[in-house]
């Protein structure tokens, strides 16, 4: 992105901490929310987990349903052929066919043992997969609150924030145009590299804010004099010195005050 107009060194100074400024404010609105849009997100996917995990063991208990139907029509059918092969025991003419049809009455009430047998299986796979429904219609139920809640706060903050974090993002968008290419990437690049987001800090107390270690008197003199960009040798930081800060803080707090 092009500068719309070259700067001196002291207007560099003034539009790169007015920008840190803002994109601070634009952290703190965000930090404000914190973690309630991912909670939000974590949420809604438990809840659609849950949902569909419902939606399975109601499936499944019907397919265990039809199961335990088929098994007992399987059992009538047993009957009827113990019914048929014991009637055909009384026409038989000889023992051979008499124990050949034994054999199949005796396994076809083998077949409604295995089958009484299943369905008894089936008939508590069923209890169990109905309290497990039971417990995840509960745990659905309580989830889908919590959601609401969040969703509802998250709401509330968004309402509160929105504009405030729109201008300033449109402002962050303004500052940036005013300062030049590798000047910028350098304040990226160091608001992404230290924790609090300070690329740009003044001087306190003889130190960079933030810092233990003392920045030599020659070097302050330098800072103060606004003749060229100067970063602290320990953070990396870029350093402008306190009256400058302090008017800007006041113009900006200016700015923000009539949102």
């Amino acid at each position: 992105m092009a500068a719309t107009k070259e700067l001196n060194v002291e207007d560099k100074l003034i539009a790169i901490y007015d920008l840190q400024i803002i994109d601070t404010r634009i952290d703190e609105i965000r930090n404000v929310r914190g973690e309630l849009p991912l909670e939000v997100e974590d949420l809604e996917d438990e809840v659609t987990g849950l949902t569909t995990r419902l939606e399975k063991l109601k499936s499944d208990l019907d397919i265990i349903e039809e199961q335990i139907k088929n098994k007992k029509n399987a059992i009538d059918d047993h009957q009827a052929a113990i019914k048929k092969y014991t009637a055909q025991q009384k026409e038989v003419r000889n023992n051979r066919e008499f124990n050949s049809l034994t054999k199949e009455v005796e396994f076809q009430e083998l077949e409604i043992q295995l089958a009484e047998k299943q369905i008894k299986e089936l008939k508590a796979s069923i209890e169990h997969k109905k309290e497990v429904i039971s417990s995840s219609k509960e745990k659905l139920d309580q989830k889908t609150t919590h959601l609401k809640h969040k969703k509802a706060e998250l709401s509330d903050i968004m309402a509160e924030t929105q504009k405030e974090e729109a201008f300033l993002i449109e402002k962050s968008a303004e500052y940036e145009a005013l300062i030049e290419e590798r000047l910028l990437a350098a304040y990226k690049r160091i608001r992404s590299s230290v924790r609090n987001g300070l690329a740009v800090v003044s001087i306190e107390r003889g130190a960079s804010a933030g810092s233990f270690f003392t920045i030599p008197p020659q070097t302050q003199v330098e800072i103060a004099a606004r003749k060229k960009i100067i970063t602290d040798e320990h953070s990396g930081r870029i350093l402008v010195d306190a009256s400058l800060a302090e008017e800007e803080r006041e113009k900006m707090q200016k700015l923000f005050a009539h949102l």
